[in-house]
């Protein structure tokens, strides 16, 4: 699966274009590893890579953005679909996975800080959800087309409602931080979902149909 990129098309004719757009790219990660999304600044940016402001604006008109880009490959990239065999299997090394990359990690907190500003910056909320949420969400429908075709689930689960109990109870913790984020947690999650979808299985008769 390529890399999401948010930038603009490299323009033809101008060989080192390519060469700044990695760079800075990298000079922003470097940032975020060190210090995180707030004290990240353009001008620094700049500097560590070797380009000038006026280059990083022409791809990227705010420092959010930047960020997005700098942030989405690499998560994305440690977030694989998982293929165990069962719903609860998938289900749970998925959110065993995300707790890993977020839990008490500079990622988590560029997570956390992204979120903010994507609450100020239509513009970026917009690119947010396309390229972020939306991919994530269609990567990790395959756990339910799997387990639909196992004949775990039926026709009739919400694949939407599902992803939604699975992450947003633990992007509610990361970002409340009332309660931490542990594999008991995890547990619990997963084992609450699928013995309510077994539950809405087991209440039908043979031909599909609630009894």
């Amino acid at each position: 699966m390529s890399e999401p990129t948010i930038s603009a098309p490299v323009p033809r004719g101008r060989p080192r274009s390519e060469r700044s757009h990695r760079a800075i790219l990298e000079a922003a990660n470097e940032i975020l590893e060190e210090r995180g999304f707030v004290d990240l600044t353009m001008d620094e940016v700049a500097q560590r890579g070797g380009v000038s402001k006026a280059t990083i604006y022409r791809w990227w008109p705010t420092k959010g953005m930047l960020v997005f880009e700098a942030f989405t490959a690499n998560f994305l990239a440690r977030q694989p679909t998982p293929d165990t065999g069962s719903l609860r299997g998938d289900l749970l090394a998925a959110l065993r996975s995300w707790i890993r990359t977020v839990k008490g990690t500079v990622t988590g907190r560029t997570l956390v800080g992204l979120i903010a500003e994507v609450q100020r910056d239509p513009d970026l909320a917009e690119l947010w959800r396309e390229r972020f949420v939306t991919r994530v969400r269609a990567q990790h429908r395959l756990i339910f087309d799997r387990a639909l075709g196992r004949g775990e689930i039926l026709a009739d689960v919400d694949p939407d409602v599902m992803l939604d109990l699975l992450f947003g109870s633990a992007y509610h913790r990361l970002l409340q931080s009332h309660l931490p984020l542990t594999d008991r947690f995890a547990q619990a999650v997963v084992d609450m979902m699928v013995a309510g979808v077994q539950s809405g299985h087991a209440a039908t008769n043979g031909n599909g149909k609630k009894l």
